[in-house]
């Protein structure tokens, strides 16, 4: 009973909690922690820090925000979006002055959440929150291409535009390997079909066991998640100097920033694939940048990196039925385990199995509604959903959603220009 009650208060019509909720956030959980582990491990590469770092942000970070935050559903992990920022922390003063960097910039949150600015930057209009969805989905699916193809693993990879990675996969598609393809595709296909068949069945995961016993049986001798170090890392040793913290504040505020529009933006992005399209409450952005800022401070601590909402393992919960905190906890927990136990079965799954679920979410925020709406929409909606969508693959998720919106500001701006040529001149 006390647990319907904590999960009642953490979502709205969990005091209905059964059997089959509890499921859906255990599939989820687990999917979710499947899909971070190759993440994690590859953002904190990029950054130039130990690769388990990005796994511990994960796991540092989810009982925070399970706690405090207000989207039950919301996943966060070490996203592409603050690799640029925390590389260059890293290369200049190394894991330390990453670690710096994280805990400015997640003062800088909580400094929006009691200003109470993340209402303001929520106020992001519909159809930019849906290119954006799509254009995040559209990124999702293109970076996995070269995984599913053979093509590289996910520790070499560059963190350049999705279009780029899209016309390096084109250039060298001759290349292609038949095994990781098969891998790849069973476990979009099996998905797909387990979706169909029931909603709130933990696709991703009948797909990725399906994909494990092919692998199996046939000896196909794929990339696999492989052993990964238990053991917490220690609290980084920092050195606050006054000269070298007035420095970063810049670029701490620049990361605070993308990192809370990312948050609060894939937040909506979740809620709509819930089902649930009102416009969260003002007070419930800033609750969310304060959750992620405090629980940011804590993972910077210990020198893992930044954790923002990430759309893929978030939509895994809500394809698999998962409805409260409690698939989060769980995610942290599989997450743990599975460094725990790196040696176990998990270990041994195709990198190209996990690339095909990551691809499978992607295929699912494209949102094919909401192109079929398109020819409905206003001229202003229907520009700001595809100049939105098309930036994030040519650009970035942050500009993406800034010019979405100033598309929004110009044609208000042009309607009062015209209204005031408009008005009959005086004499």
């Amino acid at each position: 009973m006390k647990l319907r009650a904590w999960l009642g208060r953490r979502s709205p019509g969990a005091e209905r909690y059964g059997w089959t909720q509890l499921l859906g956030d255990c599939s989820g959980g687990v999917i979710a922690a499947l899909i971070a582990l190759p993440y994690g491990l590859a953002m904190a590469s990029l950054m130039g820090l130990p690769p388990v770092l990005g796994v511990f942000t994960s796991i540092l970070t989810a009982p925070v925000i399970a706690l405090f935050g207000r989207n039950p559903v919301l996943i966060g992990g070490t996203a592409s979006a603050t690799v640029p920022f925390l590389a260059l922390a890293a290369r200049q003063h190394g894991v330390a002055g990453a670690a710096q960097l994280s805990i400015l910039a997640s003062l800088f949150m909580l400094l929006f959440a009691v200003t109470r600015l993340g209402r303001h930057m929520a106020k992001v209009p519909h159809a930019v929150v849906t290119g954006f969805s799509c254009g995040i989905g559209g990124m999702m699916l293109i970076s996995q291409l070269d995984i599913i193809f053979g093509l590289a693993t996910p520790m070499g990879r560059s963190a350049g535009t999705a279009v780029g990675q899209l016309a390096s996969v084109v250039e060298r598609i001759d290349q292609a390997r038949m095994i990781p393809l098969v891998l790849g595709l069973s476990v979009i296909l099996v998905a797909t079909v387990a979706a169909r068949i029931s909603p709130h069945a933990p696709a991703p995961l009948v797909g990725v066991v399906l994909a494990f016993a092919i692998a199996r049986a046939f000896e196909f001798r794929e990339k696999e998640v492989g052993m990964l170090p238990a053991m917490l890392p220690p609290v980084v040793a920092l050195s606050w100097k006054w000269k070298d913290a007035l420095a970063m504040l810049p670029s701490a505020a620049a990361l605070a920033f993308v990192a809370s529009v990312n948050i609060l933006i894939t937040s909506r992005v979740v809620e709509h694939f819930r089902g649930r399209h009102k416009r969260m409450k003002a007070s419930d952005a800033d609750a969310e940048l304060g959750a992620y800022g405090l629980a940011n401070c804590v993972a910077g601590a210990f020198g893992a990196p930044l954790s923002v909402g990430i759309p893929a393992r978030s939509l895994a919960v809500v394809r698999c039925g998962g409805t409260t905190a409690l698939a989060n906890l769980l995610h942290a927990a599989v997450l743990l385990v599975i460094l725990w136990l790196g040696s176990g079965a998990v270990s041994h799954i195709p990198i190209p199995a996990l690339a095909g679920v990551t691809a499978w979410m992607g295929l699912c925020l494209l949102d094919w509604s909401a192109w079929r709406r398109l020819p409905k929409m206003t001229r202003v909606d229907a520009a700001a959903f595809l100049l939105t969508a098309a930036s994030v693959l040519a650009v970035n998720a942050v500009l993406a959603v800034a010019l979405g919106c100033s598309l929004y500001g110009a044609h208000a701006l042009w309607a009062r220009l015209v209204r005031a040529a408009e008005v009959p001149r005086t004499v």
